[in-house]
């Protein structure tokens, strides 16, 4: 095997409730830059998590020849982990602490990293963020701690980068900063994204299916064009396959009547006594064998063009499509939602990071809070949300309203999500509960799934499903960066969604394109 090789053989995954994720695939990725794309829930993160041991296959082997770096993908975080904990490094930055005090042993002072301190500061540094070790993940801003898991993803500088959506939460800065740093990585990287931006710098793309996975040379650009080539094909030869299958049928009845004609006109000589009984005898077995010839013919014919057809539709992947439509709040053009006179708020005292904000939102505005990672984005819908409470000034909520967070907090990891409907939507029988969620593409026994079975795009998805499902939706939607994990197809599907929405919105994001898609209506750029 070649230096910096990861070769997956004929891998095969399951749900501990049975669910086959992966089957049977088979890839090899070499010292190059590899996007790794497909629909939510397809075992993209499954896969990563396979190639770097956090799960063991069922079947198969995995062959790595180098080390490998990764970047954790944030749905859920535990409230005492910290920077160090994300880099790696907690217990060589314990170990160095011991040196310090004199209270190391020999064995442990020969063991100890003297450069991680350095190291850390500098990997810190090339993805833009300056911030103590022992920092709380929950007190950074999701773009400030996506930063610091790709620092550790790069701090002992692997043979393999392992990405799993590394733009994720990140300001335009923060992304670019991503795209330089894969740019100028002269190893092999593997990266799950649905950032196209992202996408356009990759060498190659490899594309999750139901029907397993594909290979493209080149970036996002040219995946699209060779898929679109492809499916082309695909349609012209199942279309191709389906005329001969109705052309074969049309023929074979023509061919069935004709004799039914002729055996009938047969059947009327013989019946008038105008043929000898010999030649009766002789019509009637040539008859027989020759219907019987056809039958045949027709039925293998319509065997094969049969077997053309599956193997066409077998080449194109069936998904259904998801329609999210809300039912209508009622809220009136001229009512005050949210208030909020001159506020002063943070996490540490003395150490604001909102200073005299006010804010009114009257009626059904359409509000983007964007900014720079850090900025206060997110503290300020804590402030909204009553998850924060202000050091001064006023905040007034004068609507019932949802909150999406980033972390999918409104979900109970140990619920499945039909329970985690009913229980934020009280009183829905389960009828209804699975009705809504049906919508969201939960249908059956996936509704009956723990949300921590979930991947990070269906958890997103379950959270929408429990916000944005409600037969009476609230006058105010927050949403966080609501279209994080989500892939290309589920994103238009939320935008059509709140589009008709008729309450308030405020929503953080750095997407523009999805912004401009839900009709903001005013923009509130935050600043450092």
């Amino acid at each position: 095997m070649s230096a910096c090789s990861i070769s997956v053989a004929h891998i095969g995954w399951s749900t501990p409730d049975g669910r086959a994720v992966l089957d049977d695939l088979n890839l090899d990725f070499g010292c190059e830059r590899a996007g790794l794309v497909g629909r939510n829930g397809i075992g993209k993160s499954t896969l990563l998590r396979l190639l770097t041991g956090a799960l063991q296959p069922a079947r198969g082997t995995i062959r790595i020849n180098g080390t490998i770096g990764t970047l954790r993908q944030f749905v859920q975080i535990a409230p005492h982990e910290t920077v160090a904990d994300l880099l790696g490094a907690r217990d060589a930055l314990a170990l160095l602490r011991k040196a310090e005090t004199g209270t190391a042993t020999i064995d442990e002072l020969a063991e100890a990293d003297w450069t991680i301190e350095t190291r850390m500061a500098e990997a810190l540094a090339e993805v833009g963020i300056d911030v103590p070790a022992d920092t709380l993940l929950v007190h950074l801003s999701g773009g400030q701690r996506t930063r610091v898991a790709l620092a550790g993803a790069v701090l002992h500088r692997p043979d393999f980068l392992i990405l799993d959506e590394p733009t994720n939460d990140l300001d335009r800065n923060g992304r670019a900063a991503v795209r330089t740093l894969l740019q100028n990585w002269r190893r092999g990287a593997i990266v799950v994204s649905h950032d196209r931006e992202l996408l356009e710098a990759m060498d190659a793309l490899v594309e999750l299916t139901t029907l397993g996975a594909s290979r493209y040379g080149g970036n996002w650009s040219r995946y699209r064009e060779r898929k679109a080539i492809e499916l082309a094909a695909t349609e012209h030869d199942l279309a191709s396959a389906e005329r001969q299958m109705v052309e074969v049928a049309r023929k074979a009845q023509l061919t069935a009547e004709r004799k039914q004609r002729r055996d009938a006109a047969g059947s009327r000589k013989a019946a008038r006594g105008d043929m000898p009984r010999i030649l009766i005898g002789m019509r009637r077995d040539r008859a027989e064998k020759s219907g019987g010839d056809n039958a045949r013919l027709a039925n293998r014919l319509r065997t094969e063009s049969a077997r053309l057809v599956a193997n066409a539709r077998e080449r194109i992947e069936r998904v259904e499509t998801m329609a999210v439509t809300l039912a209508p709040t009622g809220l009136p053009p001229s009512q005050e939602v949210v208030a909020l006179d001159h506020v002063t708020a943070g996490y540490t005292p003395g150490h604001p990071i909102l200073r005299d904000v006010s804010l009114t939102i009257v009626g059904p505005e359409r509000i983007a809070i964007t900014g720079a990672n850090g900025s206060g984005k997110s503290t300020l819908l804590h402030l909204i949300t009553g998850l924060l409470t202000p050091w001064s000034g006023r905040i007034a909520i004068r609507s019932r309203f949802a909150f999406f967070d980033q972390r999918v907090s409104l979900l109970d990891p140990t619920e499945t999500i039909v329970e985690n409907y009913a229980r934020l939507n009280p009183g829905v029988g389960d009828n209804l509960c699975r009705t809504a969620l049906a919508r969201f593409q939960f249908r059956g026994d996936v509704a009956d799934r723990r949300a921590d079975m979930l991947s990070g795009g269906q958890m997103l998805r379950a959270g929408l499903a429990c916000v944005l499902g409600s037969a009476s939706p609230p006058p105010l939607m927050i949403l966080d960066e609501p279209t994080n994990h989500l892939d290309i197809e589920l994103i238009a599907a939320v935008e059509a969604g709140l589009k008709a929405y008729d309450g308030a919105l405020i929503v953080v994001s750095h997407d523009p394109a999805f912004l401009a898609a839900i009709g903001i209506t005013r923009t509130i750029e935050r600043n450092l």
